[in-house]
């Protein structure tokens, strides 16, 4: 696809990429009358990353969060002002290295989770340093 130079566009002083957006959506059922017409050019960082100041992208390297849609070479999205809640699949810095797991808080207790049965629940305080680093919102991955 070819992307004129007129498609770039500033959003606090960072340069963005605007990529046209469909005016109709697609039909994942029953096919439905396409339209020719585009409506507007879109900014993913504007609908993707709601804390730019605070978001990194990430690569995933693994595949014990598999169940969640996250795989091996994902590119995540992670938000660091977000407050981590029980649920939330989080990256975690423990003891001076990172993993991302769900954070899971029972009886009073947090430890982390992944998603496959076969990996034990990592218990939080067995660690001597532990910072949730940040909450993953978004994983981007090829089809």
């Amino acid at each position: 696809m070819f992307v004129k130079s007129s498609n770039y566009a500033s959003r606090g002083g960072i340069p963005t990429l605007l990529i046209p957006l469909a005016r109709e959506s697609i039909s994942a059922g029953f096919p439905s009358p396409a339209e020719d017409y585009l409506e507007l050019d879109i900014d993913l960082n504007t609908h993707l990353i709601k804390n730019p100041i605070s978001s990194f992208f990430l690569r995933v390297s693994g595949n014990s969060m598999n169940k969640t849609g996250i795989y091996d070479n994902d590119l995540l999205i992670i938000d660091r002002s977000i407050n981590p809640k029980s649920g939330d699949v989080v990256v975690a810095l423990l003891d001076g290295e990172f993993t991302l797991k769900r954070l899971i808080k029972e009886n009073e207790n947090y430890y982390l989770k992944a998603d496959k049965e076969d990996y034990p629940a990592i218990d939080l305080y067995e660690y001597t340093e532990v910072t949730i680093w940040g909450v993953a919102i978004y994983s981007i991955h090829r089809l």
